[in-house]
């Protein structure tokens, strides 16, 4: 078998243009004049670039489509699919695009569906673009005949998902912006200024006050060991993550997030509310709870409650409720399990599940501003300290140099 590259015209007088996988030139006529086409031409279909290059040749990673481009393409498709049939919307999509990748993805699941694929069926051509629980909603929508509706349920779900993302990077960039100066005005102060100001005090260190000669200890170590301290925390840092690779040493550290004073509720109301989110999609979309829950699992990144979320599979599998196997794990928020079991017992789980998870979301935009605000004021005072203590250890010898000079 290979594949063709052809340009016809189907019964509308559309032109189309795309790939078929056939033994040879006559085949692939027989083909598409199967699907009601007219065939205008047929060559073997030339390799691109990427195929061309050796797999071990540099830069030959295989491109995805990014979170914010799926939303984006999600959103065309949704609302293209309203007025045009699903081949040309993908076509107008692929073509629009600036970026050579996206259209190359958008292409090739254009290209299968054009070739009589459904559009979950195409898409698994691109694994790495389109996740299986999209793939999951896109089949589900096929099957029940309401694609466009399911679209715009996906398309919600990932502007949702990404507002979530932005609202967390936001609120953790100007803390961690501010540490890290705080982090580089110490340590220049401590290894480029304190050691020639201190220099002025050789030979009366027993005379000089405590915290200076402490100071004067760690600028010290500091300026002779920085670069033996910067390689110590990159061996660290890079330790740290290959042992996060494994699976018992990321547990027990979720396990210790989730802990946290602060930040663990963070984390556990954030998971939560995507997971709610998530499975209120797919439950609206008609898809099996037991499927759901299996798909689901993929966008709860704690380990502690991607454990919880597959023993809630197993406890649906043998025949117990959502809400009931919510509340036996005990690492959901109450609320989530309360509006659970009133979904289940009123018929309505799509619709508890998406209030819990806006409910859960604007706890977690409220606790957010109000744990940062306390946050940055304390990096504020923490950094003044600091700076504070290295000032007086050098003004404390100069206000006592006449008694150092033995005056």
């Amino acid at each position: 078998m290979g594949e063709f590259a052809y340009r016809a015209i189907d019964e509308k007088g559309r032109e189309k243009n795309g790939r078929i996988s056939a033994a040879n030139d006559s085949d692939a006529r027989q083909k598409l004049e199967h699907r009601r086409l007219y065939v205008v031409q047929v060559e073997p279909a030339k390799k691109s670039e990427s195929q061309k290059r050796p797999a071990f040749a540099l830069g030959n990673r295989s491109k995805r489509l990014g979170s914010k481009q799926l939303t984006l393409f999600t959103r065309q498709l949704a609302s293209l699919t309203q007025v045009s049939p699903l081949e040309e919307a993908l076509r107008t999509i692929g073509r629009q695009s600036e970026k050579e990748h996206v259209r190359n993805i958008i292409g090739n699941a254009h290209a299968g569906v054009v070739e009589g694929q459904r559009l979950s069926e195409a898409m698994r051509r691109e694994q790495r673009s389109f996740p299986p629980l999209y793939r999951a909603m896109i089949s589900a929508g096929e099957s029940s005949g309401s694609l466009p509706d399911i679209l715009e349920r996906l398309a919600d779900l990932l502007e949702r998902q990404a507002a979530m993302r932005g609202k967390l990077l936001s609120a953790l960039a100007y803390p961690i912006i501010l540490s890290l100066v705080a982090i580089l005005v110490v340590t220049g102060l401590m290894v480029s200024v304190v050691p020639r100001i201190v220099e002025q005090f050789d030979g009366v260190e027993e005379r000089l006050p405590t915290v200076t000669r402490v100071v004067m200890a760690i600028s010290e170590f500091l300026a002779a060991y920085y670069n033996i301290i910067l390689i110590l925390i990159a061996l660290a840092a890079a330790a740290f993550t290959l042992a996060l690779r494994k699976d018992a040493f990321r547990l027990a550290t979720d396990r210790m997030i989730l802990k946290l004073p602060l930040v663990g509720r963070m984390v556990r109301d954030l998971n939560a509310a995507r997971l709610a989110r998530t499975l209120a999609t797919m439950v609206a979309s008609r898809l099996p709870l037991l499927e759901g829950l299996k798909l689901t699992r993929e966008t709860v990144s704690n380990r502690v409650l991607r454990h919880a979320n597959d023993d809630m599979v197993e406890a649906v599998r043998s025949g117990g409720s959502l809400s009931g196997a919510m509340r036996a794990s005990g690492v959901f928020p109450p609320l989530l399990v309360y509006l659970t079991a009133g979904g289940e017992s009123s018929g309505q789980l799509d619709m508890m599940l998406s209030r819990a998870a806006d409910y859960l979301e604007r706890e977690f935009d409220n606790f957010t501003s109000a744990a940062l605000s306390m946050l940055e004021p304390a990096i504020i005072v923490i950094m003044g300290g600091l700076v504070a203590v290295i000032i007086l250890s050098i003004l404390l010898p100069i206000l006592q140099l006449q008694n150092l000079a033995g005056i």
